[in-house]
């Protein structure tokens, strides 16, 4: 209340010149009374005008556009008004500001999600939707603003569950031509707005799927030699067998008891490849014992059926003596014996098969596997590293293969940064080739420099 006193001085002082001026006034005109009326008159107009002109200096205050603006400093009320004025709309402007900063965090938080979210209205009209629902529903967040969400996500069962308004459960759809999968949440709030959450679950569905045929495809690949096992041991148990026919059953449960050892042997390596850490820089694996250690195995396997290409000598005592790979010897082993395991099993008696490896222009490394069998089409190359896959399953099963041994190799080019790279044609034989980056081969100062024995590969290798 500190206004107050000074407007009422400011009051009375207008009020006593008034009088005195109309008392002098009401002298000259000889009406004494009229006078003060006409003097209190012009005080309390005085007083008005005062008024006037601070009331008029604070509403082009407040009409004012300018933020950073100050209310009039004037004494009295209008001043002391103005200043209230001005620390309420300063503090307004602090909360609206505050207000918005997280608004815009918060909406930055979603921007951020992998997941989606769109806001619609009581009209099911998109009001907002962050990158990830625009991505994932194939809008455009800032043209498609205002639009009826159901004329641009035309799935049936969204459109169906949207205007169900049962929104317990989430609903599943196909999007963008059938390329990926979604699950949409609905949930309602305000006056008729929903809100709807997008995830994408295409690759969890994937993996689910491949963990389904994987438990099948075990499931059938151990129960068919159990199924053989059990029949051979009912047929023992049951019949009078001859010395000859015992053996000739003793065998043939030997092989099954094999096939179930190989399989379960390649199931617990690839789980072993998935579970363990990356293969260690610091450990190296000799090229040349890698090389002659897989060619011995192949050889052996093939029991002589078989032309090998180079011969043996041309690994012994050459370049490969002086090169290493950076990595777990065990796992390369492994994926070099499956390339010449696989040559071996599909090239038909007299056929030739070739172990050879090449340094690459970019200091790399190629090992190569290659053989004239009966080659792979080109509709089968993509899928040959998949567990389980075979070109023709009735051969494989024939040869023996578990149909893990190239899912094996790709796992250990992925682990050691390099790629299994295969070229095949029907009729015209194939070759797989293990190509590992310069970073994991370990070459001497003299095969770096350009050792002659040494052959060369080019940089890019064909698929």
């Amino acid at each position: 209340m500190v206004w107050l006193l000074p407007r009422l001085l400011l009051t009375l002082l207008a009020m006593a010149a008034g009088a005195l001026l109309g008392d002098r006034l009401g002298l000259r005109l000889g009406h004494e009374r009229l006078g003060w009326l006409v003097g209190a008159a012009i005080g309390v107009s005085a007083a008005f005008a005062v008024d006037a002109l601070r009331v008029a200096r604070l509403m082009r205050w407040l009409r004012s556009t300018s933020p950073e603006a100050t209310a009039p400093r004037s004494p009295g009320f209008w001043g002391e008004l103005g200043y209230r004025l001005e620390r309420s709309l300063r503090a307004r402007d602090r909360a609206l500001a505050a207000e918005r900063q997280r608004l815009d965090d918060f909406l930055s938080a979603i921007e951020a999600s992998p997941n989606g979210v769109m806001l619609l209205d009581d009209q099911d009209r998109i009001g907002w939707c962050n990158r990830a629902a625009a991505l994932q529903l194939g809008l455009d967040a800032r043209r498609d603003e205002g639009q009826a969400v159901t004329n641009l996500v035309r799935a049936p069962a969204f459109v169906q569950h949207l205007q169900h308004a049962d929104w317990q459960q989430p609903v599943t759809v196909v999007v963008r031509g059938g390329e990926a999968t979604l699950q949409l949440i609905l949930r309602g709030y305000g006056k008729g707005q929903k809100l709807v959450l997008t995830q994408d679950v295409t690759e969890r569905l994937r993996s689910e799927a491949m963990r389904r045929d994987f438990v099948a495809n075990v499931s059938h690949e151990i129960r068919t030699p159990l199924t053989v096992l059990a029949g051979f041991v009912e047929t023992m148990q049951s019949l009078p067998l001859s010395a000859a026919e015992r053996g000739r059953v003793l065998t043939l449960m030997s092989e099954q008891t094999g096939r179930m050892q190989a399989l379960v042997s390649d199931l617990l390596t690839l789980a072993q490849l998935e579970g363990s850490p990356l293969p260690p820089t610091d450990s190296l694996a000799p090229l040349g014992k890698l090389l002659q250690r897989a060619l011995a195995d192949g050889q052996t396997l093939s029991g002589g059926r078989h032309q090998w290409l180079p011969p043996e000598p041309a690994l012994t005592d050459s370049w490969t003596e002086r090169v290493a790979i950076a990595g777990r010897e065990s796992e390369l082993l492994s994926a070099v014996q499956n390339l010449v395991t696989n040559a071996v099993r599909y090239t038909p008696t007299g056929g030739q098969i070739g172990l050879v490896a090449r340094l690459r222009d970019d200091a790399g490394l190629v090992i190569e596997v290659h053989d004239n069998g009966p080659g792979i089409a080109r509709e089968h190359l993509a899928r040959l590293t998949e567990r389980f896959y075979r070109v023709d399953p009735s051969r494989a099963r024939e040869t023996g293969g578990t149909g893990l041994g190239l899912s094996i190799v790709k796992h250990v080019m992925q682990r050691h940064g390099g790629e299994l790279d295969i070229e095949s044609m029907p009729g015209k034989g194939s070759r797989f080739r293990l190509v590992l980056p310069a970073a994991r081969v370990v070459r001497p100062d003299a095969v770096a420099a350009g050792d002659q024995s040494a052959p060369r590969a080019k940089t890019s290798v064909h698929s």
